[in-house]
């Protein structure tokens, strides 16, 4: 085999083994954010307990990730900013903040085909109302 010969094998095995180890790592990266979603927990806040105030909350599970400023006054979420959503095909889940703000409560049902991403947005907002308790208003 000339040395041109084992240099392109060479070069070709090296292409293919990094393309071997990105895909290993995007697998191991989806099955860990398939877990950390599947493990959202929420549980309802008492909003009569939340002092007036713009509050933060954020939730990251790798692939999806959403940040909101949530506005509480006499007891109710009076707006939500969608500060950040990093998403896949899930801006349709946007639309839950309206959701959350007329129902006021978390537990509203999920946006359909945007699962994913509505549990993060309603985790932001849990994040964002529990924050309330510790006094971090801005």
């Amino acid at each position: 085999m000339s040395d041109k010969k084992k240099i392109m094998t060479s070069v070709i095995a090296v292409i293919v083994i990094a393309g071997l180890l990105v895909s290993l790592g995007y697998l191991a990266g989806v099955a860990r954010y398939k877990t950390e979603v599947k493990a959202l927990t929420f549980a309802e806040v008492e909003l009569s307990q939340i002092p007036d105030g713009d509050y933060e909350g954020s939730c990251d599970v790798g692939l999806i990730a959403a940040k909101v400023k949530v506005d509480v006054k006499e007891g109710q979420i009076q707006h939500i900013d969608l500060l950040e959503h990093k998403n896949g095909r899930g801006e349709a889940a946007e639309a839950i903040i309206d959701d959350i703000v007329r129902r006021q409560k978390i537990d509203v049902d999920a946006i359909s085909g945007a699962t994913n991403s509505s549990k993060v947005i309603k985790k932001a907002v849990e994040n964002a109302l529990e924050s309330a308790k510790g006094g971090t208003s801005e």
